[in-house]
């Protein structure tokens, strides 16, 4: 056998079996279009992230700030011996949000009675039944307008009816699911219409007033909720009310709580509000404070 003869052959044949097969890859590699083309060797010495062709990433999703909430609570608290005292408080609250529009309505009630040292029978000394409709409408990110009407009936407070209407603007700094900051600018109309016992007292006082009064004023708002903890809700608000006329005619409300879940939708609420009005009817203390300890269960 000639071996150098097959050891030629066999040269040549490898020459050309290895000219077709990097022929057929650089044609195949060709092929595929710029970015595709793929090496898996163990090691290049470098890594390249930026490639030709488009690239596509995940978008980040939007936070969707709907909401569908409803809360009723309840809460009451008794006192016997040496004074008697009872006081009762409930309230409902619904919010709902879709998108651009979000709609809130508020009813609460409050009555108390007390007896003093060394008498039997108990006096109401706390009464009252207010109410809230709102309407946000958000324009642009963080920026809404809305338009809000209250109604409280507070016979210690000697009013059959206070009607206010409140459009404005509100300014979310903070607007997520579990915290939210924001603040309200806007006018404030509100209605008297006085009871006539407090009507009469102001005349023995020679302070006579009408029954009803009209009073156009500005309005500030700072409000704050956050869930501190899972489970855990706090809330707290600020409002002002400044009469443009009668300059001597503000009011200023705080209120703050906090509330905690127990199970299955039901959580312990703790409210402490203060309610300053500057110039009241006569016979009216200036300055309310009330706390409560309620029940509260979420429906939605």
């Amino acid at each position: 056998m000639n071996f150098d003869r097959l050891s030629r052959g066999t040269t040549v044949g490898s020459l050309v079996l290895t000219t077709v097969v990097l022929g057929a890859s650089s044609s195949f590699a060709q092929e595929l279009p710029p970015g595709l083309q793929k090496r898996d060797a163990a090691s290049s010495g470098r890594e390249d992230v930026a490639v030709a062709g488009f690239a596509t990433a995940a978008a980040k999703p939007e936070e969707s700030k709907d909401a569908t909430e409803l809360k009723l609570s309840a809460g009451g608290l008794f006192s016997g011996g040496n004074s008697e005292s009872l006081a009762l408080t409930t309230s409902s609250k619904l919010r709902l949000r879709r998108r651009d529009n979000q709609f809130e309505l508020a009813v609460a009630g409050n009555y108390g009675e007390a007896a003093a040292p060394g008498e039997d029978e108990r006096e109401a000394n706390v009464e009252n039944l207010q109410g809230r409709v709102r309407y946000d409408r958000f324009l642009i990110e963080g920026l809404a307008a809305f338009l809000s009407t209250s109604a409280l009936r507070d016979r210690f407070q000697g009013l059959d009816l206070r009607l206010n209407i409140d459009p404005g603007f509100a300014y979310y700094f903070l607007d997520a699911d579990k915290q939210r900051f924001w603040t309200e600018l806007g006018y404030d109309l509100q209605y008297d219409y006085r009871r006539k016992d407090a009507v009469d007292a102001a005349a023995a006082a020679g302070s006579p007033i009408d029954r009803s009064e009209t009073r156009h004023g500005a309005r500030g708002f700072i409000g704050y909720t956050s869930e501190l903890a899972e489970g855990v809700a706090f809330d707290a608000s600020v409002e002002y009310l400044q009469a443009l006329k009668e300059t001597e005619n503000w009011r200023l409300g705080f209120d703050i709580g906090l509330t905690a879940a127990i199970k299955g939708g039901f959580s312990l609420s703790t409210t402490f509000s203060l309610r300053h009005d500057n110039n009241p009817l006569a016979d009216v203390e200036t300055t309310d404070m009330s706390s409560a300890l309620s029940l509260v269960y979420q429906l939605l």
